[in-house]
């Protein structure tokens, strides 16, 4: 008997009865999806504020006694693992993944509603635990986003009781939460896609928040069991990574522990992570270019490739966050040989966006502006990590403020770049508006170069060979003055970058009830969720009847074609040319 693909089956809807079945229990993938984007948002601020409170440390040492010591390397921590982990990943997969993949594939829903909504609140779940470390004895941990043992749970680290301990059942609940969210994204790519849609005619944003699950699904339990040792290690006094201590003469009653174990288990996860975020940003980013500038994106199947390898790859380079333990040099030699083969693939997506603007009819409306960016920013970031996978490189710079501006232009600010263009994108088709131009521009000027004012400078002071993790520099010999003053230099414009996202917020509020209708696809786009019967799309998007698929998702400009685009679900004879 042949394979009927579920899209082709009858799914059973579970229609919403109440205000509270519609909007709360809801098991509808958008509002599932808005109610991931809304919590990292909000988590997303808390962190945001934390890191403008270190920096005002940072830029005007003293003068605020609002940030003591303890209160600064908790802040730190904080704002790393809610950005990286709570925010960007619940974002880009929760939030995009569930909106997108769906009504990408011309699904009615998720495979798995009912498991859909209970990813949101066990997410949800994760983030309360992880915020409740601000009101326990000794407030939330201090030993760095990285958590490395025997530091973070030893006495003299804050938050060393209760704050790691929240800290890590808190991560273990998000891995329940993102695994039962990552099955159903996975099934429901591959197993609901309507007919005529192949895989190689799915949209890059939909092949690049896959990749990433897959990515997850395999990382996050490495990270599972390093957090379950941690605790075991914290509560009980077993030493999976607790050598043989001595605290000013006080010997623990530890021994035989692996502190580098865990750095490989962390690490194991925490590469993978960095693409976990990268592969939708960069599928969403191509389909922003593409569709903005008018022209099918160049390269498709090399698009689809690389990210496949990069995927693949992301498993092999994880120790070059290592080089300064003391790893074998033929080691490094090794992650550093893959750590450079991982930047082919990378490369070669850079460009095809490139080739893809080369010649189009660029429309530079506030997506697009975001999109280019980002592929600024990328570049700059991208480049910085070819020095740091080098090892006669990577150990003298280990520890200074370049690998802080390298982080953040590939994992802060290009991912953010492509959040606010996805967003200003899909936020048309998610409520039946136009958010303000104007304000866009703003937004996205003040984000784009303050982040530059930000960022750049770090790698400047970093080559100085400035100390990163530092609550003060103090007066240091090689040290020059002039580092005090660009470090209030960048924390001025880390308040203005800050500043800045509250304008964005404010437009997309205001917006709901300001701005004029967007109409059904006001992008004149091709891919499958601008083409629905109704705008927002209702529950089930497709009506009576799923669509069919006759081409890929990048049909633009199509010589002898009536139109400069034609929707995936458009028949070859309305679409003269297009076949």
């Amino acid at each position: 008997m042949a394979h009927v693909a579920l899209a082709d089956k009858g799914q059973e809807l579970s229609h919403p009865h109440s205000w509270i079945t519609q909007y709360v229990w809801s098991q509808d993938h958008k509002v599932i999806g808005i109610q991931y984007m809304i919590v990292a948002t909000l988590v997303g601020l808390v962190a945001l504020v934390m890191s403008l409170m270190f920096r005002l440390q940072l830029g005007f040492p003293g003068t605020f006694t609002l940030v003591e010591p303890n209160e600064y390397y908790q802040y730190v921590t904080m704002h790393g693992m809610i950005m990286v982990v709570y925010m960007l990943t619940a974002f880009f997969l929760g939030g995009f993944g569930n909106v997108l993949i769906p009504l990408m594939c011309g699904a009615r829903d998720m495979v798995f509603p009912y498991m859909n909504m209970l990813s949101f609140w066990v997410y949800l779940l994760s983030v309360i635990v992880l915020l409740a470390s601000l009101f326990v004895p000794g407030g939330p941990t201090g030993a760095g986003w990285t958590l490395y043992p025997p530091q973070a749970i030893t006495g003299g680290t804050p938050g060393a009781s209760w704050g790691i301990l929240l800290m890590l059942v808190s991560l273990a609940i998000f891995i329940v939460a993102f695994t039962m969210g990552g099955l159903n994204y996975l099934t429901t790519a591959l197993q609901a896609r309507t007919r005529g849609l192949t895989l190689m005619r799915l949209p890059l944003s939909v092949w690049g928040i896959v990749m990433a699950t897959l990515l997850g699904l395999l990382a996050f339990p490495a990270l599972f069991v390093a957090a379950i040792m941690i605790t075991l290690d914290s509560v009980l006094g077993t030493s999976f990574f607790m050598p043989t201590v001595n605290i000013l003469g006080e010997q623990l009653e530890t021994e035989g522990g692996s502190p580098i174990l865990f750095q490989h288990l962390f690490w194991f996860f925490g590469h993978p992570e960095v693409y976990i975020v990268a592969l939708p940003m960069f599928g969403i980013a191509s389909d922003l270019i593409s569709t903005h500038a008018r022209k099918n994106i160049f390269g498709y199947r090399m698009m689809v490739w690389a990210i496949v390898a990069i995927g693949g790859l992301s498993f092999v380079v994880w120790a070059h966050h290592m080089y300064v333990s003391g790893m074998n040099p033929y080691f490094g030699f090794l992650f550093a040989t893959t750590t450079l083969i991982i930047a082919v693939p990378t490369a070669l997506k850079v460009y095809n966006w490139v080739l893809t603007l080369w010649e189009g009819d660029i429309h530079l409306n506030v997506p697009m502006l975001f999109a280019i960016g980002f592929i600024f920013t990328f570049i700059h970031g991208g480049i910085t990590g070819l020095f740091l996978g080098n090892v006669a490189v990577d150990v003298p710079l280990s520890d200074t403020y370049f690998v802080v501006g390298h982080f953040h232009m590939v994992m802060g600010v290009s991912p953010f770049l492509v959040v606010f263009g996805g967003l200003y994108h899909w936020y048309p088709k998610l409520t039946g508006r136009m958010m303000n131009v104007t304000l866009g521009k703003i937004h996205f000027w003040l984000t784009f170069l303050g982040t530059y004012a930000i960022y750049l400078p770090m790698h400047y002071i970093g080559i100085l060979g400035v100390p990163r993790r530092y609550y003060a520099n103090g007066v240091t010999d090689f040290i020059p003055e002039s580092v005090a003053t660009i470090n209030s230099s960048i924390t001025i414009a880390a308040l203005i970058v800050g500043s800045a996202q509250f304008i964005f917020i404010y437009n997309l509020i205001a917006s709901l009830f300001k701005q004029k209708d967007a109409g059904s696809n006001p992008w004149r786009a091709t891919t499958l969720e601008w083409q629905t019967p109704d705008t927002p799309p209702k529950h089930g998007n497709w009506g009576d009847e799923l669509p069919i698929v006759y081409r890929w998702a990048y049909a633009y400009s199509v010589p002898g074609a009536d139109k400069d685009y034609v929707p995936q679900n458009e028949p070859p004879s309305k679409a003269t040319g297009s076949e």
